[in-house]
């Protein structure tokens, strides 16, 4: 199994989007790579300077990370700044974030997008330095709640 964490807006739509894919074997919504440990959602609506981000587990036998990355960028708008549909805040920015060594695919799967934007994209890429789960009621959210608010749909 491996890892990555992904950011890209309100986590509800991330972890619904990606639970669908066969090979995906766990997610997580969570707080990453912010100031302070163990923050709430208030703590990061108030600046903490975490990202919503779902931790992806997968079988890298059954869909490979280029794959997760490829689906990612199409739910995404590489383009934008600390923004996703309408949620507006660092909290709401887009990033890629792994534990170890950098994986290849990231920089492979980031020179095909930027090439098809003909421009740098805003998603930020590097370590993880730190992850805390989200408050239960954020865990699957959307199953919960179907009609809830989803900056995905669409796409």
């Amino acid at each position: 199994m491996q890892t990555i964490y992904l950011a890209g807006g309100c986590f509800w739509s991330i972890q619904k989007f990606f639970d669908q894919f066969e090979g995906v074997v766990e997610t997580e919504t969570g707080y990453a790579n912010g100031h302070g440990d163990n923050p709430s959602y208030d703590d990061v609506c108030s600046g903490s300077g975490h990202a919503e981000t779902v931790r992806v587990v997968y079988d890298e036998n059954a869909i490979t990370l280029a794959e997760l990355l490829q689906f990612y960028f199409i739910i995404i708008d590489p383009l934008s700044v600390n923004r996703q549909g309408n949620d507006a805040g660092v909290q709401y920015r887009t990033g890629i974030y792994y534990e170890g060594e950098r994986p290849s695919d990231i920089d492979t799967v980031m020179k095909e997008e930027e090439a098809k934007a003909g421009q740098r994209l805003a998603v930020e890429t590097g370590p993880l330095m730190n992850f805390y789960p989200a408050e239960t009621y954020h865990q699957k959210y959307l199953d919960a709640h179907p009609l809830g608010y989803c900056h995905t749909q669409g796409r």
